[in-house]
């Protein structure tokens, strides 16, 4: 063990602790703590403010921080599949009704480096939405996640690919991780056939098997993931699988939310109700818009934890819990990520309006996931500086292939392909008016000049001159 606390590590546990005032308060504070832009790979050292504080709690961060670098090289495993243990902050889990999981997780060389890679995978997709969008390749509503990458890879890794998941905008790194493609999703932006949902979806409707999507209405998706989870338990599935509802800190007000909480509460279902609060919502802090800002208690008699999720061993431990919570009969189990977005709500939002641009930089500098585990994973000499560049190397390839793919897949045929993907394969109705060309009916010129009989009007008429796809004859 370490008998000292790296740099990196101190830098770490103050950016947690910054984190969560930022979070009580509402609004912005500037603290004494690590600086470094987001592209340098190790925070600096602390100013001395600071670094006195990081001192005196030197002790007990060395036993509980998972920041701190308190594994020595001894006794991290020369194989990159043996599993050893973690010792997490003890600050990074607060619970309501329940007891907190343990602070030790159980991983291994080659699932730290797999987080790793995922989250800047997920991160260089974002940015190459960022990018086709200000180009003007993607049209509409387009709201990124960067920053939140620790949420989805954090929670993927705990999980396994018949869980079910449904969540609402930003849900770009969960498609992926559900089982979609860098190129699916980046192809459903640009509205191209080879797009997730054929192009027809865009950002907010994607889907996989596991995954029930984005969707586009405020607090719409946590009753459906609710109906999702009774047919888990209706189904005989619920001790072996759990569905995790996403929403945030905005929809957490919505009142179909609190009903959810009643249904799944009353029929001890295994849901995990998951708030991603990144602190805004559109255009204003939480503590503006509501009144308990611990949302983690906000589930009446439901079991609530809180959780760093800028910490993806943190979201790893608390989603392998909650799905362990399910699992044993408990029923369901509230779980607040505190997160952050580095962009605005969407992309017409510059998110500098109700937040400071010094704000979103100190975050970025002291809180960011992705700088976080790759010092862990140097402190831990779990990897090279040469493997990490090469892991980036990689990210960035994959990404910017996938984006030119996706630039060449046709766009959807408007005649073949407007009326394909309504139903579910095999249910849809044998006939349904309208749905061919042919089928269509306009008024005629004579039909809505002068003055309008409205008897006269066709479909106003007898329903007995109609025939079963209620067309009028030829001669009517």
């Amino acid at each position: 063990m370490a008998t000292s606390m790296p740099r990196r590590a101190m830098a770490f546990a103050s950016g947690s602790r910054s984190l969560r005032a930022l979070q009580s308060s509402g609004r912005t504070q500037t603290r004494v703590g690590a600086r470094c832009s987001s592209s340098q790979a190790r925070p600096t050292v602390l100013a001395r403010p600071a670094l006195c504080r990081a001192r005196q709690q030197q002790a007990r961060l060395l036993e509980t921080s998972a920041a701190a670098s308190h594994i020595g090289e001894e006794t991290v495993p020369e194989s990159a599949d043996e599993p050893f243990t973690v010792h997490l902050h003890a600050e990074y889990f607060q619970s309501h009704l329940c007891e907190p999981p343990s602070l030790e997780v159980q991983v291994t060389k080659n699932q730290l480096v797999e987080m790793y890679s995922n989250m800047v995978k997920m991160r260089r997709m974002e940015m190459a939405a960022d990018q086709l969008y200000k180009q003007k390749l993607i049209r509409g509503f387009c709201h990124l996640a960067i920053g939140q990458e620790a949420v989805s890879v954090g929670m993927e890794s705990a999980i396994k690919p018949d869980d079910k998941v449904i969540t609402a905008y930003r849900c770009h790194p969960f498609a992926v991780m559900r089982g979609g493609t860098v190129k699916g999703v980046i192809a459903e932006l640009l509205g191209r056939q080879d797009g997730m949902s054929h192009g027809k979806g865009g950002s907010m409707h994607i889907f996989t098997k596991s995954f029930f999507g984005g969707n586009g209405i405020v607090g719409a998706q946590v009753p459906v993931g609710t109906g999702i989870a009774f047919a888990q338990q209706y189904m005989g599935q619920d001790k072996d699988h759990a569905t995790f509802i996403m929403y945030g800190d905005g929809a957490s007000n919505q009142g179909q939310v609190f009903e959810s909480y009643n249904m799944a509460k009353l029929w001890n279902l295994p849901a995990v109700f998951v708030c991603e609060n990144n602190l805004y919502g559109m255009g204003t802090s939480s503590a503006r818009s509501s009144s308990n800002t611990k949302y983690f208690k906000r589930g009446d008699l439901i079991p609530g934890l809180q959780v760093n999720a800028m910490d993806i061993l943190s979201v790893h431990r608390a989603c392998k819990f909650a799905k362990e919570w399910t699992q044993s009969g408990k029923g369901p189990l509230l779980l607040e990520m505190i997160t952050y977005r580095y962009g605005g709500h969407s992309m017409s939002d510059p998110g500098t309006t109700y937040r400071t641009r010094e704000e979103i930089q100190h975050m970025r500098s002291s809180n960011d996931p992705i700088s976080g585990l790759k010092a862990r994973l140097l402190d831990w000499k779990a990897v090279t500086e040469d493997e990490l560049k090469s892991i980036d190397k990689k990210a960035r390839q994959e990404v910017e292939k996938a984006v030119e793919e996706a630039k060449k897949s046709p766009e959807p045929n408007l005649e073949k392909d407007m009326w394909t993907d309504v139903y579910v394969k095999g249910s849809s109705v044998p006939k349904l008016r309208g749905r061919e060309r042919e089928e269509w009916h306009h008024y005629s010129k004579d039909e809505i000049s002068g003055p309008l009989d409205m008897s006269s009007l066709p479909l106003l008429q007898s329903d007995s001159q109609t025939d079963s796809l209620g067309r009028l004859p030829k001669d009517a």
